[in-house]
């Protein structure tokens, strides 16, 4: 009787024990909204998921900023892009940030950490390029998020991600909610950068500079902070502003900058000096930093900026001297180099019209210059401007030259031509003493060049350049100096071995001379009064216009030069005064050209002092003209009939053809006299749009993306107006994806 009131005890105290756990266990669901419920989860959620999700993604970004590298001849953008190349050391970490996380909208619903938790693997995701996850994240977030802070700094990374993949539209209007949310501080100072770095990268550059004038008060002493102090003071540089510039660049130093960019600042706020005060010598703070051991890989870019500093003094010679020792300083880091030869190309083309210089400048510099670089259009594009520029100017001398020739009387062109074979090899001669100092500099490096200590089967031998350069030589003794080319192997190609000068550094060759190398056996079979000087004589010869008919044909290449140059001068390089001179020049020179209609025309588009001077010859030499019945247009005699509009139509499609069939400088000519003609006519936004398409071929990219935008402003009720949006988004999505 015992034993069954014991067992019946047991059982009772069992089941009390199994409902007791049972309704613990349904209180802590995490779909529960009871308190005990809410309590376990959230603690659970903070510590068992969140915090170290979040210290995760800290030790990533702290890594991610340590590893990036900046170019401090870019404008820095406000924050490093987000780029999963750099984000690859650390996938590890993101990919630990990503599975912390996730267990927080998975087992802890009720926690009051979800939403933090879903920021987190948004941020993650875009980290590792994953941006259209990472964007649905975060629109999640938005949509059915509990706490608003939560839900405002999930906007603001939403609205960094639309920036970073150039949806500009969306980040705007994601902007323009959060402006008017109650923001806490730390969220109020990161919508400000944010929507900064926006304005930024639309190249908005005074809205991007008022905004952050506005946030820096709200940013703490960090490197961070002196980093976008760097970043507002090149964006003041680039508007023009020396003194605004410095202020920032003074800042940077107050905010436990790194050397790099503490050195850079320095540099760029000596810059400005020059500008400031011209009469205010840096030459010892120069000095000085030089001598420092802590510069000794930073000399290229302390001669540049000595460079810079010249140029805007106007000391042209000594800057040219300081940006080629910057050249000759240059170590391991070749970073610097495209940006020196760009600052030389643009003294060269601006400062002393030296245009083949400068199209050589421009060459070295794309060369080196890597294709994502925001500079390399715009370089390419004056690059294909001056190559075009550079071959109207030879033409022209080259056929001076060859008249003047062709002037001289039998014995003393003879006694020319042998002087410029002679001078030729004096030319190669130099360029072997040349070649054997700088054999000379080489040996003497590799002797102090310390040997690698390990196993010689280990070393990667492009990592050892007394190898690689080695290497080199014994190409160009076997072939010469080839380009990178099917075929290179043909043995036609003529071998000529210092012709140009590279950045390698020549090692000494060991089973051939270098005068065998450089003179090759057809040079030194050149002696006077050798088959193989004759038949080299005999070639020049061919070359000069002897006869009537070659001097013809040498005028009409000089004509159709000077017109070609000076459309580039008028169309290419918008250099008025320079296409004026050309065009006299070449009525001038030809009085009889066939181009002369035209040239009055442009004339009288180009000139300021008198061109109704040019307007007046046309009408009365060409009554009959194309260019004009233009100019009558322009007139009002076409208004007056009251057939304006057909009139337009028909110019249109005159101009319309010159386009199609690429004669894009005439047709350009043309649209520019007609657009004043037809102001206010129906189909003036189709003139408008013509142009945008003849600047694209003519001016280049920036130019096309200039004035696509310019109709968007100008015409905003036109039919013409999505066709120019598809454009435009069009030509941002293709750029978005040469960037990716």
């Amino acid at each position: 009787m015992q034993i069954n009131k014991h067992l019946s005890s047991l059982s009772l105290l069992s089941i009390l024990f199994l409902l007791g756990m049972s309704s613990l266990f349904i209180g802590c669901s995490q779909y529960s909204t009871g308190r005990v419920s809410v309590g376990y989860h959230n603690l659970t959620a903070k510590f068992n998921a969140y915090v170290i999700a979040r210290d995760k993604m800290r030790e990533a970004e702290l890594a991610m900023r340590r590893n990036h590298k900046d170019n401090y001849n870019l404008i820095l953008p406000i924050f490093p892009p987000l780029d999963s190349v750099e984000a690859q050391p650390v996938n590890d970490l993101l990919v630990d940030v990503i599975k912390k996380a996730s267990l927080i909208p998975d087992r802890h619903q009720n926690s009051r950490w979800v939403d933090n938790a879903l920021i987190q693997i948004g941020k993650a995701r875009l980290y590792k390029g994953q941006f259209t996850d990472g964007i649905e994240t975060l629109r999640y977030v938005n949509a059915k998020g509990r706490d608003e802070e939560d839900k405002h700094e999930g906007l603001i990374w939403l609205m960094r991600a639309y920036t970073e993949t150039k949806d500009y539209n969306s980040a705007l209007s994601v902007s323009e909610y959060l402006r008017t949310q109650p923001l806490n501080d730390k969220n109020t100072s990161h919508f400000y950068l944010v929507k900064a770095y926006l304005h930024q990268q639309r190249e908005e550059y005074p809205l991007a500079l008022a905004i952050l004038e506005e946030t820096f008060p709200l940013l703490p002493k960090s490197e961070e902070t002196a980093r976008i102090h760097f970043a507002a003071g090149q964006m003041y540089d680039l508007l023009n502003k020396p003194q605004a510039a410095n202020v920032h660049y003074k800042a940077v130093g107050k905010n436990r900058p790194s050397y790099d960019l503490s050195f850079f600042a320095n540099m760029n706020a000596l810059q400005n000096q020059a500008v400031l005060d011209p009469n205010v010598s840096t030459e010892g703070g120069f000095r000085r930093l030089l001598n420092d051991r802590k510069t000794s890989d930073l000399r290229d870019r302390l001669y540049y900026s000595m460079g810079v500093i010249e140029t805007r003094k106007k000391n042209y010679p000594k800057a040219i001297g300081y940006f080629e020792e910057s050249i000759r300083q240059t170590t391991v880091n070749t970073t610097q180099v495209p940006y020196t030869y760009l600052e030389m190309a643009k003294l060269y083309y601006e400062h002393l019209q030296d245009y083949e210089l400068a199209k050589a400048y421009f060459d070295s510099s794309l060369t080196l210059l890597p294709p994502n670089s925001p500079q390399f259009l715009k370089i390419k594009e004056r690059k294909e401007v001056l190559d075009e520029f550079v071959k109207q100017i030879t033409t022209i001398r080259t056929e001076d030259s060859l008249q003047r020739l062709s002037q001289l009387n039998p014995a003393a062109l003879d006694k020319f031509l042998d002087g410029v074979i002679e001078d030729e090899i004096e030319a190669q001669e130099r360029k072997i003493k040349e070649a054997e100092k700088l054999v000379a500099q080489a040996q003497a490096r590799s002797t102090n060049m310390q040997p690698f200590a390990g196993d010689p089967a280990e070393r990667f031998v492009l990592y050892d350049m007394v190898v690689a350069n080695q290497g080199k030589v014994e190409f160009r003794q076997k072939w010469g100096t080839r380009k990178l080319e099917d075929d290179w192997r043909r043995s036609s190609k003529v071998s000529n071995l210092v012709t140009q000068t590279d950045n390698i550094t020549p090692v000494a060759p060991q089973s051939q001379s270098v005068n065998s190398i450089a003179m090759g056996d057809n040079m030194a079979k050149l002696t006077k009064g050798s088959p193989e000087w004759k038949a080299k004589k005999d070639a020049l010869y061919r070359n000069i216009p002897l006869r009537k008919q070659e001097l013809d044909a040498s005028n009409q290449r000089i004509e159709d030069a000077y017109y070609k140059l000076g459309k580039i001068y008028k169309f290419s390089l918008e250099e008025p005064q320079n296409a004026v001179k050309t065009f006299e020049q070449t009525l001038t020179r030809f009085p009889n050209s066939n181009y002369k209609p035209e040239l009055y025309y442009l004339l009288y588009l180009t000139t300021k002092t008198n061109p109704e001077s040019w307007k007046e010859r046309l009408l009365k030499e060409f009554p009959n003209s194309s260019y004009t019945r233009l100019l009558t247009k322009a007139n009002g005699a076409t208004t007056a009939s009251g057939n304006i509009e057909l009139e337009a139509l028909k110019d249109y499609e005159k101009i319309l053809t010159l386009y199609q069939n690429a004669n894009y400088s005439e047709a350009y000519a043309q649209l520019e006299m007609a657009i004043v003609t037809y102001a206010g006519s129906k189909i003036e936004d189709k003139y408008a749009l013509l142009r945008i398409y003849l600047l694209g071929k003519l001016q280049g990219r920036e130019a096309y993306l200039k004035a696509l935008n310019s109709f968007i402003k100008d015409y905003p009720t036109s039919p013409l107006l999505p066709r120019v949006r598809e454009i435009l988004e069009s030509q941002q999505s293709t750029s978005v994806k040469k960037n990716d």
